[in-house]
């Protein structure tokens, strides 16, 4: 096989006893995923399997989970959620072309693989892969160990990461903290919870990662539609937020370059309830508040992350607006068996584009961009609009008022009941007009119903790309109900024309399966 071209990348850990194994496990947990391949060498004994079992268990959140040694099964599969990992012994293998009968070559697609003794299989493994070997250490212990880390091909550039990963947390004082693992997001994002006794923080791994190649007009699609494609926009928004007493997480350690945080802990108090979940209306009317207040701040333009070191905030501007709807014509429209013609497509786009070039004529502020239940946490000791503590604004941009509290009454993940919607919309134009007699509570109206089209339009193409392009199928169940919402807003008669346009040419979604 030709070697890679990225070159390798290794570093050395000291392992005094098996909590510092499965820390350094979790630690790789939290950078890896669909795809990856680590392979697990060292004599008998030398903790290969114990390595396997602690990293599986923090993937389940189950530190009991049954994890056998795989030696005469030769592999074993766990479904983690949306991941498959395979478990693998290769001890047994006699010849590399073995490795096809037991389902490892190739490494099924969508699956992350674990392999012991992967010297029995020389030249049959994946180039881009990380190999851990471990070997014992007497002389530190009777269960000391040492781990030689090395990265090959594409992986490379993990172990990097994993290595600066390691430093801050020791330089930050968590080296022997409990890591507990978190539920991730759509984005490329991961999380954990570091504990040191009682008292937890949260750990984000923020890989930069441009979403997609350079297809519009020389930019990714992030950049295109000015999504953050580093942790800067969000430390810098975070501060932002804070230094005008709403609620965002304190920063108490960063890596900006290799993009970790290690931020304050909010806990878990969700607003929703219930199963299915439903909105929880007092948190939901504080949040209401809480946009109100935040909307009616003259916001600066330019944030400080750092000693000289500043951010600008992009502008929601109609070029972003209408690539981020493109996604129904790249994504939706061809999943549900249209094919859009170049005619369809330059309909679509003149008819958006006069609608949003007016919506961009409404007063700007921070548009926070996902302000919606899985990202704000009720925070019950704080005071007034305090309780409401945010989690995800790094996308945050310049632009319509009206666009985040439709991301908030009208949910992707969770049914928001019509009568909820309009009296958490009253509510806020009552607050807006209080505050400022001025405030066009009609125009208010008509930006809500052109923010909700757009915002939903993106979203079934989001959900359709998740599904086809990142494998990640359970976004498709919430189609059905952007799609509702998409109906609300489409009913205002200011979107009669597109919502004419929308019953000719877009298809229903699917019903969930």
């Amino acid at each position: 096989m030709t070697e890679p071209a990225n070159p390798p990348v290794s570093f050395s850990v000291a392992l005094a006893n098996e909590t510092a194994t499965a820390q350094l496990m979790a630690d790789l947990a939290l950078l890896t995923g669909t795809g990856d391949v680590i392979t697990l060498s060292g004599d008998l004994g030398a903790g290969k399997t114990a390595a396997a079992r602690a990293m599986l268990r923090y993937m389940a959140s189950d530190p009991d989970l049954e994890v056998p040694s795989p030696t005469f099964t030769l592999i074993q599969e766990y479904e983690l959620g949306p991941l498959s990992v395979l478990h693998a012994d290769l001890y047994r293998i006699n010849d590399p072309g073995e490795l096809e009968e037991i389902g490892l070559a190739p490494i099924p697609q969508g699956a992350m693989a674990l392999i012991e003794w992967p010297e029995r299989a020389p030249g049959a493994l994946p180039q881009s892969r990380i190999d851990i070997a471990f070997s014992p250490r007497p002389a530190l212990g009777s269960s000391a160990r040492v781990a030689e880390i090395t990265g090959y091909g594409n992986a490379a550039a993990k172990v990097s990461r994993l290595k600066a990963l390691r430093e801050l947390l020791d330089l930050a004082g968590y080296g022997d903290a409990r890591r507990e693992r978190m539920p991730g997001d759509a984005s490329t994002r991961s999380y954990a919870r570091l504990y040191r006794g009682n008292v937890s923080t949260i750990l984000m791994n923020a890989p930069r990662r441009p979403d997609g190649p350079a297809t519009y007009d020389g930019k990714s699609y992030s950049a295109a539609v000015h999504l953050a494609e580093d942790v800067k926009p969000f430390v810098a928004l975070a501060g932002g937020l804070r230094d005008r007493g709403f609620s965002a997480p304190a920063i108490h350690h960063a890596d900006l370059d290799s993009g970790f945080l290690i931020t304050e802990d909010f806990g878990a108090a969700l607003f929703v309830e219930g199963a299915p979940p439903a909105p929880i209306a007092e948190r939901y009317q504080v949040a209401t508040d809480m946009l109100a207040e935040l909307h009616g701040e003259p916001l600066p333009e330019i944030l400080p992350i750092a000693p000289q070191i500043d951010y600008r905030v992009p502008v929601f501007d109609t070029d972003a607006l209408l690539i981020e709807i493109g996604l129904m014509l790249e994504w939706y429209l061809p999943d549900r068996g249209v094919t859009p013609n170049d005619n369809l497509r330059a309909d679509f786009v003149i008819m958006w584009r006069k609608i949003l070039d007016k919506a961009a004529d409404a007063p700007r502020t921070w548009v926070l961009r996902d302000f919606h239940s899985p990202n704000l946490i009720w925070l019950e000791h704080r005071e007034d609009t305090r309780k409401i503590g945010i989690l995800d604004f790094q996308d945050a941009v310049l632009g319509p008022a009206a666009y985040d509290l439709v991301s908030l009454l009208q949910d992707a993940r969770v049914d928001v009941p019509e009568d909820i919607e309009l009296a958490m919309l009253t509510r806020y134009v009552r607050a807006r007009k209080t505050a400022d007699p001025a405030f066009d509570a009609a125009a208010f109206a008509e930006t809500y119903a052109v923010m909700s089209a757009q915002r939903n339009t993106r979203l079934l193409g989001t959900f359709a790309r998740l599904n086809r392009r990142d494998g990640k199928p359970q976004y498709l169940a919430h189609q059905p109900r952007v799609w509702r919402y998409l109906s609300r807003s489409l009913a205002h008669p200011y979107l009669a024309s597109l919502r004419s346009w929308y019953e000719t040419n877009v298809p229903a979604p699917a019903p969930p399966a």
